[in-house]
């Protein structure tokens, strides 16, 4: 069984094609050219490197998100169109998911953060150990100090990734204290490799969906529905719409 994993809900451009034995080709760029340059051109060498064809294909997952809005929309687009015209299931994996998914061994817990913009972070709270990982919290957009104040429910260490480290260091740092502790870069940033190895096990659950259904987890508003829901509001209340 063959998976194609796309990561594109942050800066970050990932690409990944994997099966149940083995990783056969990565691509990874943080180069901050647009997802609309890197993915398609990833994803035609990547099945080339792979050794395998389109039609070799089992399933395309893809990061759903949190993330930035543009990236996820972009993700999402190109998933769900290869996918129809592959004839394939697809597979949504959280963004988040993704990036706590690799510090299965770690005893303690896992806190990726990106950056939500606004002086915010999405995040999840992790609890990880020698065989497993397992998400404790809801998906959130939560400002540090409400993260810490969520984190303090618990007296372990806490392992930080993520693009929003950062930024949010310091801050981490000087709430936590010693408690705080930061993954390497090599896995603190979301890898279509991970995508895909979770989107395969999720395929063998019987969980991949018709592309077409596939949305984004978006967590929050974007700032252009925010604005509308705003000028909706006003609108009601002076009885414009009438």
């Amino acid at each position: 069984m063959y998976i194609l994993g796309i990561e594109a809900a942050t800066p970050v451009a990932g690409v990944a094609v994997v099966n149940e034995n083995k990783v056969l080709a990565e691509s990874f760029v943080n180069n901050k050219r647009t997802h609309s340059i890197n993915l398609l051109p990833m994803i035609k060498k990547i099945i080339i490197d792979a050794g395998i064809k389109p039609e070799d294909l089992d399933g395309i997952a893809v990061s759903s998100g949190p993330g930035s809005f543009t990236g996820l929309r972009i993700g999402i687009t190109t998933a769900k169109t290869l996918a129809h015209v592959w004839d394939l299931p697809a597979v949504p994996v959280s963004t988040l998911d993704a990036l706590a998914y690799p510090l299965i061994g770690y005893d303690g817990l896992v806190c990726p953060i990106l950056n939500a913009r606004k002086n915010e972070v999405y995040t999840a709270v992790y609890q990880g150990s020698n065989s497993n990982i397992k998400r404790l919290t809801d998906l959130m957009a939560v400002s540090l100090d409400e993260l810490v104040r969520v984190l303090n429910q618990w007296q372990q260490k806490v392992l930080f990734l993520g693009d929003g480290v950062d930024i949010y260091r310091q801050q981490i740092t000087e709430n936590l204290s010693e408690r705080a502790v930061f993954a390497a870069r090599s896995v603190a940033l979301p890898r279509g490799v991970t995508v895909a190895e979770l989107g395969l096990m999720e395929l063998k659950e019987g969980k991949g969906m018709p592309p077409l259904e596939m949305k984004p987890e978006y967590i929050r508003l974007s700032e252009a529905e925010v604005k509308w829901a705003e000028r909706q509001k006003t609108s009601d209340q002076c009885g414009c719409g009438n």
